[in-house]
């Protein structure tokens, strides 16, 4: 069952669960979704859903690589999870290299 997609139900319940109140975990988390939403299985999900139970500061040091996830969270899913919040965002190409239609 952890292996499975993520339903669009099961989707936009974890996007509600993921608003926090700081902007800078926001917009990494907003990336996140544009980039993996597709593709999340219910075991991401979970795991980033305990991601979301600590405090916004908390989060976010993990999420700047300021500190390591510890005890329950120190598991491969999270550990997972958080390496795709970390990654940067695709680059674009050069102008000069853009297709035109």
């Amino acid at each position: 069952m952890a292996q499975e997609l993520l339903d669009e139900r099961g989707l936009s319940k974890l996007r509600w669960r993921c608003r926090r109140g700081l902007l800078e975990n926001d917009l990494l988390i907003a990336r996140f979704f544009e980039q993996h939403a597709a593709t999340l299985t219910v075991g991401q999900a979970q795991a980033l859903g305990e991601l979301m139970e600590l405090a916004d500061n908390d989060l976010l040091d993990l999420l700047l690589r300021r500190r390591d996830p510890e005890g329950e969270l120190a598991r491969p899913q999270v550990r997972q999870v958080l390496e795709m919040l970390r990654l940067p965002a695709p680059a674009s190409p050069p102008l000069g290299q853009m297709k035109t239609v």
